[in-house]
């Protein structure tokens, strides 16, 4: 097959490196790609927001199969015009990537299902957002209701930060994203990911990972788009497990297909488990990053035939083979990130670095210039490694990261503390 992957990050770059791995890929393109992903595969230039230019490519290209990894074009629809054009393709349509794009559409959903969630509001204008604060209470949590790349979370500790919340998104902080406002229950527990693929009918567990969202050592510090990742996660039994299937995800399904808008691609199930019991955070329509990273790790090349089988809807017939393996990934962020940062500083030393199965670092935002690998974003690098125990794969990863010639990067020192 020749394969599309669309996007540019460390979720891409692991999609890229498990695909490649599989005797089915002959030739892989990945639009825009990195300097990492440039090293295994043909980068190029291409907007993937645009789904006539997406057609036109591949239609060019004679790709066979196209994989969407981030969610922007997924809400723009570029799945659906592939569909159109008769060209198979990983990842739901507009519609259905609504339950990312649309928190408040997500809860309509979750509530129609009766899939168990925070209580929440959905507000237009910031008044009655604060008086709904005011009547509920802090701690709350206040969510931009659209795509903010990740960011438009807010967790109020009180009355005083929510408002001060309320008002940045409706002030546009957020973009068009904040235009509209959910403001949730605030819930206690474990928060753990779980992905399942789905073709429209069938539900296929693939994995469930834990990440790190908060920039600082022992979970401090302003939340980012994640600084590492395990998998699998302990909280995660198979009891949790079942219970999210059957009164989270299955019912979610179901009432998508009611709808009209039957969903195929990954889902993203983003859980609070307390005392064993499972409530929906939220849906992500995509493979998280950088849970991503440690699940394709621990999948290898067995990712491209579950991914093609969910697109030709034949989950029914097929397995998943799982190792009794850990991995766990570090990502190295920009000095500054979350906040403010500087692009163009130097990255040495990954060509001393071993690669292999069991051994990755993945790009994010990385590029070249005058031949020198360059920082270009704020998450810059994941460092990935699998062993048959956490702490194992904890050590690796963190032998490695102390190899990386970096000085303007930075880490946190405890992936996997929860667990270990």
């Amino acid at each position: 097959m020749n394969i599309l992957i669309l996007g540019s990050g460390g979720r891409e770059h692991a999609l890229a490196w498990a695909v490649m791995q599989n005797p089915k890929c002959d030739r892989l393109i990945v639009a825009p790609g990195n300097a990492g992903i440039a090293d295994i595969a043909d980068c190029a230039t291409l907007d993937i927001e645009n789904g006539s230019a997406v057609v036109n490519f591949a239609e060019e290209s004679a790709i066979d199969f196209v994989i969407i990894g981030p969610e922007a074009p997924l809400a723009a629809g570029v799945a659906d015009r592939l569909r159109d054009a008769g060209i198979l393709v990983f990842g739901p349509g507009a519609a259905a990537a609504r339950l990312e794009a649309s928190k408040s559409f997500t809860k309509e959903i979750c509530d129609a299902a009766g899939a168990p969630t925070a209580a929440w509001g959905h507000f237009t204008d910031a008044k009655a957002a604060r008086d709904y604060v005011r009547k509920q209470g802090a701690p709350i949590v206040i969510k931009a209701d659209g795509l903010a790349a990740g960011k438009g979370v807010i967790i109020a500790q009180t009355a005083e930060e929510a408002d001060a919340a309320i008002d940045d998104m409706f002030g546009g902080a957020f973009g068009d994203a904040g235009a509209e406002v959910v403001i949730e229950e605030f819930m206690e527990g474990e928060e753990a990911s779980f992905f399942v693929l789905c073709d429209g009918e069938t539900v296929l567990p693939v994995g469930t990972a834990q990440d790190h969202k908060r920039v600082g050592d022992g979970d401090t510090g302003p939340n980012t788009g994640g600084m590492g990742a395990y998998s699998p996660a302990p909280v995660m039994t198979d009891a949790v497990i079942e219970t999210t299937l059957e009164t989270i995800v299955r019912p979610t399904m179901a009432e998508m297909t009611a709808r009209g808008m039957p969903y195929q691609g990954v889902l993203f199930v983003g859980l609070m488990i307390r005392d064993g019991v499972p409530r929906l955070v939220e849906y992500n329509v995509r493979f998280g990053d950088p849970e991503c990273q440690v699940l394709m790790m621990r999948l290898g090349a067995q990712v491209l035939d579950l991914m093609h089988a969910t697109a030709e809807a034949r989950l029914s017939r097929t397995r998943v083979n799982w190792a009794e393996d850990h991995a766990l990934t570090v990502v190295m962020a920009t000095r500054g990130y979350p906040g403010a940062y500087e692009k163009g500083s130097e990255i040495r030393g990954l060509e001393a670095l071993p690669e292999d199965s069991r051994r990755m670092v993945f790009h994010a935002g990385t590029g070249r210039t005058g031949g020198k690998l360059v920082a270009q974003g704020g998450r810059v690098l994941a460092v990935t490694c699998r062993a048959e125990s956490l702490s194992a794969a904890r050590d690796a990863a963190y032998a490695m990261v102390d190899d990386v010639d970096w000085p303007e990067g930075f880490c946190r020192s405890d992936i996997g503390w929860r667990a270990l």
